[in-house]
């Protein structure tokens, strides 16, 4: 009996860290997805970097209040799997939203972003953004333009001052 205690013990503490460790965390309701489609969704997530997992309740409780993130357990109820992202903030919350389109069944019910409990919009919102790549490339656009219309006006003063000495 007391080993089966220490394996619960020890499930709840890898949950917890993995709600420690994670950037994003995405809680979703999967009931009404037959496998075929379960299958298509942990592949698409696989691929993006998440893991996939399903816990029981009572163990994703405790370790929800162990994470401090009490603001999870009114979620924790039937159901639920659960996306873990260490890399891409956005990565989980735009394929599970992505996927959710297209399969009624799927349901997301909240997360957890950068430590932070999340409500079903915030990840709705957080999943309409760029990449990172996407933004990073924003960036660069928006620091090369300063640089851009100045190599422009000093080609256009060049051009009048050439035009004016011919």
């Amino acid at each position: 009996m007391g080993s089966v205690i220490e394996q619960k013990k020890q499930l709840v503490e890898e949950i917890t860290d993995k709600f420690k460790s994670s950037t994003a965390v995405v809680v979703v309701d999967y009931r009404g997805l037959n496998v075929a489609e379960v299958t298509e969704l942990r592949k698409q997530l696989r691929e993006a970097g998440v893991e996939f997992k399903v816990y029981k309740n009572t163990m994703t409780r405790r370790a929800v209040e162990a994470a401090g993130l009490d603001g999870l357990n009114s979620v924790m109820t039937g159901p639920n799997a659960i996306a873990f992202s260490t890399e891409d903030v956005v990565a989980p919350a735009r394929i599970l939203n992505d996927f959710a389109k297209d399969h009624e069944a799927l349901e997301i019910k909240a997360g957890v972003i950068e430590g932070n409990v999340a409500t079903v919009d915030e990840i709705k919102a957080l999943a309409t953004l760029p990449s990172r790549e996407g933004l990073l490339s924003m960036l660069l656009s928006v620091l090369q333009a300063p640089i851009r219309n100045f190599a422009l006006a000093a080609k256009a003063v060049a051009d009048q001052k050439e035009e004016q000495s011919a």
